[in-house]
């Protein structure tokens, strides 16, 4: 399919793209594209305007910064899945950003772009959602960060406001804490029907504590509150009686992959192996 007509604009700068943002008719951000432009082409999405921000520089790479490592919006997978520093501090999201799609859109595709799409069934939101990150967004007169948890708010719909662009994800430290991410697709490089991501720390027998995100669960990445807080404290033998619960507060779709239903149980069973392989970690 083909898009609808567009005009094309390059944005210099994160200022001079803020700046398109508020002067094009109906615009929209293009990074690696590998989001937007599938909704083009069925015509889901017919924006005025692309404002290409992909060459402005200073907007990708990761640094530390502290308790947290900071992400530029423009770090494309590819690169979030080799970062040494991501693989040290933060080795669930590099494990998940190698997942995503194939070569060719992990080369492309930007962390930036994933988040701003807020696609409910694409795997770095979940991700963020999980690890408690902060997605810092510039608008004309001030730079404000987002908590994840605060950040999606629906289908596609996320709190960025028409004039903003995010600038850079911090995502703490995870430490010595397991973690897993379990997605079941149908086919390879399919969405994920279900996925699981999971931060765990644990000690002498006991769960201290259980981070545990949902991806296609509903309308936006869930975090599965019910056994997070049935894992606190809990023993390591109550492992599948509190994930069993995983599926608690959940809407999921039913579409040609997989019936409502068996995402609940697929949620329930993921859910069980992830807690379980990242307590193996």
């Amino acid at each position: 399919m083909i898009p609808a007509a567009f005009d094309y604009e390059v944005a210099e700068s994160v200022e001079h793209a803020i700046e398109l943002l508020g002067s094009t008719e109906d615009p929209k951000l293009l990074a690696g594209g590998h989001s937007l432009l599938p909704f083009m082409k069925f015509r889901l999405a017919r924006p005025a305007t692309l404002i290409d921000i992909g060459r402005i520089s200073g907007l990708s790479g990761v640094s530390d910064g502290g308790e947290h490592l900071a992400i530029g919006a423009l770090t494309r997978h590819h690169d979030l899945n080799h970062d040494p520093l991501v693989k040290e501090h933060c080795p669930l999201l590099a494990y998940a950003a190698g997942l995503v799609g194939d070569s060719q859109v992990r080369h492309r595709g930007t962390i930036g772009g994933s988040l701003a799409h807020g696609d409910s069934a694409a795997d770095l939101p979940t991700i963020a959602l999980t690890l408690d990150a902060e997605i810092v967004v510039r608008g004309p007169d001030r730079e404000r960060t987002i908590a994840a948890t605060d950040f999606f708010r629906g289908f596609y719909e996320t709190a960025l406001e028409p004039n903003e662009a995010i600038v850079e994800v911090r995502v703490p430290k995870t430490g010595a804490a397991g973690w897993s991410y379990i997605k079941f697709r149908r086919r390879a490089l399919d969405w994920a029907t279900v996925g699981i991501a999971t931060v765990v720390e644990a000690g002498n027998g006991t769960i201290e504590s259980a981070r545990i995100g949902l991806t296609n669960m509903g309308q936006t990445p869930l975090r599965a509150a019910a056994t997070e807080q049935a894992l606190a404290g809990a023993a390591r033998d109550r492992v599948a009686e509190a994930t069993a619960r995983a599926d608690e507060g959940t809407e999921p779709p039913s579409d040609v992959s997989a019936s409502s239903d068996f995402r609940r149980h697929l949620c329930r069973v993921l859910t069980a192996r992830a807690v379980e392989e990242a307590l193996s970690r």
